[in-house]
């Protein structure tokens, strides 16, 4: 053996998923082919038809976005009277909590934990049907969501199989994996179109209980998407002049609330990506409203799209533009935003910030979004399309990078790690979700909000090259961390270590060919 080595000749693995922390380290390709032999064929049929990735996109055909499970754990924690009860890897679970409470949850998550041979053998489905029987208090619970992360999902846990109902506790089993569903924004969707189901079906068995504020006795629009809280009310006000009012926001805050939003004579699609929701909303028979109210464009042609949905005379309808269009226009002539911007986000709203940006004044270059092109931002898409803007759906982290170095911005809009490239340029960013969706975006408010938050962000450049001038070249390459003194090159020590790897690993080709 002298002289020579044992190969090591890499062995493809199988469908076979195996133990806790181990199986969901395998990629998507084994998961999805594990998931579809096990058994979830059909589920995931579906999430390929509603949630579709990009074609020939190559190595980042799916955005990088956090764990997509938590997009449904965080509708379940929002909910009154809803326990969410989690079935995964433990590293995956402790991620998924951890997130949930820095986003505030003011509650505990529970938690099935299993291994290799609960996983193997059934036992897992057996523990979690116990722990949905030990929780099911109908004093306390409207409803259970039980929610199969990767490995229970590639495994074929068949959470459909679960009692529908507890001691009249409603149980919701749902697979996010996230070889199967690209973005948590999309995840939410998972849940919420689940709850709408069941609520529907509930609805089709007779009388179901009453919100808890009662009926409004006007028409009311149901609104889909998680919003700023101001926006409810901004768009309430847009629409009064029309007859109709402003109904339930879906994702809900209580199960009742699903009854409501099934009750509204429309719903505006505000987030255009709940395509399982939208589903349940036109098999009860609702039209669907694509866009949203933002801007002078957004508003004139989303409260038209209403009115024509609702059945509402062209004279109400007129009526209500003349009311908001007015004061948005008013707010736009008083104030711009004079400068060059990309945005990118994961959240599904970024082509409203878009249209928003552009009608304020901003040299609008590109809009990324984490979430795919739908019948309900087409419009908006086109929009900014004829205004010059880039549009890229199913975004990754390298797409609006490019987009950061082409484009050169003023501004960067994104996610965290497209700030943090910006900023290590000297640019002036905002992160999306926490800066621009934190705040509302319909009519006056929206346009006034954005513009004031926008050009002092933009105004800070000169901090950044004052700070850029200071700090240059510190903590970047070899000299990276504390030093009493600068670090010395030694190029000749590079070109002597490049020479050793590069004479071993032709070694080792030699003898992989022997």
């Amino acid at each position: 053996m002298s002289g020579t080595s044992i190969p090591i000749i890499p062995v493809k693995a199988g469908p076979a998923i195996e133990g806790d922390g181990m199986g969901c380290h395998a990629g998507g390709e084994t998961l999805l082919a594990a998931a579809r032999s096990a058994g979830k064929s059909e589920v995931l049929a579906q999430y390929a038809k509603d949630y579709p990735k990009r074609e020939n996109a190559g190595p980042h055909d799916q955005p990088q976005s956090m764990c997509p499970a938590f997009g449904s754990l965080r509708v379940g924690l929002r909910m009154r009277r809803t326990a969410t009860i989690l079935s995964g890897s433990a590293c995956c679970v402790y991620g998924l909590t951890f997130t949930s409470h820095f986003y505030g949850a003011r509650r505990s998550v529970g938690y099935v934990p299993f291994n290799s041979e609960s996983l193997v053998t059934g036992k897992l489905f057996e523990d979690i049907r116990e722990a949905v029987h030990a929780q099911a208090d109908p004093a306390k619970l409207d409803a259970i969501v039980i929610i199969n992360l990767c490995v229970p999902t590639a495994s074929g846990v068949p959470l459909q199989i679960l009692p529908k109902s507890i001691n009249g506790v409603r149980i919701i089993g749902i697979d996010v994996p996230g070889f199967g569903v690209p973005t948590h924004a999309e995840a939410k969707d998972v849940l919420t179109g689940a709850m709408l189901r069941y609520a529907r079906d509930e609805i089709l068995a007779g009388p179901v209980a009453a919100p808890r504020q009662g009926r409004q006795a006007l028409p009311t629009l149901t609104l889909l998407g998680e919003m700023f809280p101001a926006d409810p009310m901004g768009i309430a006000q847009m629409i009064a002049p029309m007859g109709i009012a402003v109904g339930t926001v879906a994702p809900t805050r209580e199960w009742r609330e699903l009854y409501a939003a099934l009750d509204g004579a429309a719903v505006a699609a505000i987030h255009p990506f709940y395509t399982a929701s939208i589903r349940e909303f036109e098999a009860a028979g609702r039209p669907i409203v694509g866009s949203a109210p933002v801007g002078v464009d957004g508003t004139h042609d989303w409260l038209g799209a209403v009115g024509q949905a609702m059945g509402i005379s062209h004279a109400l309808v007129d009526t209500a533009r003349n009311q908001s269009l007015g004061a948005i226009r008013g707010v736009l002539s008083q104030q711009k935003i004079h400068g060059r911007i990309t945005l990118s986000g994961y959240e599904g709203s970024e082509l409203l910030v878009g249209r928003l940006l552009v009608e304020c004044g901003a040299d609008l270059r590109y809009v990324g979004s984490a979430c795919p092109a739908t019948p309900w931002n087409a419009h908006d898409a086109e929009w900014l399309k004829s205004k010059g803007v880039q549009v890229q759906f199913r975004a990754s982290l390298e797409n609006d990078l490019d987009a950061l170095h082409e484009y050169q911005p003023q501004l960067a809009i994104g996610t965290t790690p497209v700030v943090q490239a910006a900023k290590e340029a000297s640019v002036p960013s905002l992160y999306f979700t926490n800066l621009i969706s934190a705040r509302p975006l319909m009519g006056v408010a929206g346009a006034g909000s954005l513009i004031q938050v926008v050009n002092a962000a933009i105004g800070n450049q000169a901090r950044f090259n004052t700070m850029k001038a200071f700090f240059g070249g510190v903590g970047q390459g070899d000299e990276a961390g504390v030093w009493e003194e600068v670090p010395r090159p030694f190029p000749e020590f590079r070109k002597d270590n490049r020479r050793q790897n590069e004479k071993q690993a032709k070694k080792r080709k030699a003898e992989e060919m022997s």
